[in-house]
C-alpha cells in the first residue's frame, strides 16, 4: 500500500450554499457537487492545489454529518488519504491495531473506494482513506 497524497480534507457544514458562498468569496471555485445517498450528505468539491476542500451537508437529522455538527459544531469534519490500494491500506491499519469504522471498502464521491479509521485510534482526527477510479 502506497500513499498518494492528501486527497481532501472533509468539512462539516450546516449549510452548502452558504459555505459555498464563503469560500468562493476566498477565490475558490466549485468543480463537483455529489449528493451520496447512502452517506447521507451532498458535497461540493473546491480545489485548492492537489488537494481539495470538501464541504458536507447533512441531507438527514440522523446522518453522520448532522450527529458531527450536533456534537461538536460546524468545521473539520475528516482527513482523507488517497492510497493505491486500499484493500492493502485497511490490512495496513488492522496489522497495527487501528479501529476501523468501515471493515470493507464503501462508495463514496467521485465513485472512489473509501473507508473509514477511527478517531480513538488515530489521535482525534477521523481518517478517510481513498482508492480513486483510474
Amino acid at each position: 500500500m502506497k500513499p498518494l497524497k492528501v486527497d481532501h480534507v472533509g468539512i462539516a457544514v450546516k449549510s452548502l450554499d452558504e459555505a459555498v458562498k464563503l469560500y468562493t468569496a476566498l477565490g475558490l471555485r466549485v468543480s463537483h457537487t455529489e449528493t451520496v445517498e447512502d452517506q447521507k450528505v451532498k458535497t461540493a468539491f473546491l480545489p485548492v492545489g492537489e488537494t481539495n476542500l470538501e464541504l458536507l451537508e447533512s441531507t438527514s437529522p440522523d446522518g453522520p454529518v448532522a450527529r458531527t455538527i450536533e456534537k461538536r459544531g460546524e468545521g473539520v469534519h475528516h482527513v482523507a488519504i488517497c492510497v493505491d490500494n486500499i484493500d492493502e491500506a485497511l490490512q495496513a491499519a488492522r496489522r497495527a491495531g487501528l479501529t476501523l469504522v468501515d471493515e470493507k471498502p464503501r462508495t463514496g464521491a467521485h465513485g472512489a473506494r473509501i473507508a473509514f479509521v477511527h478517531p480513538k485510534s488515530t489521535r482525534g482526527v477521523l481518517l478517510e482513506l481513498c482508492e480513486k477510479k483510474h
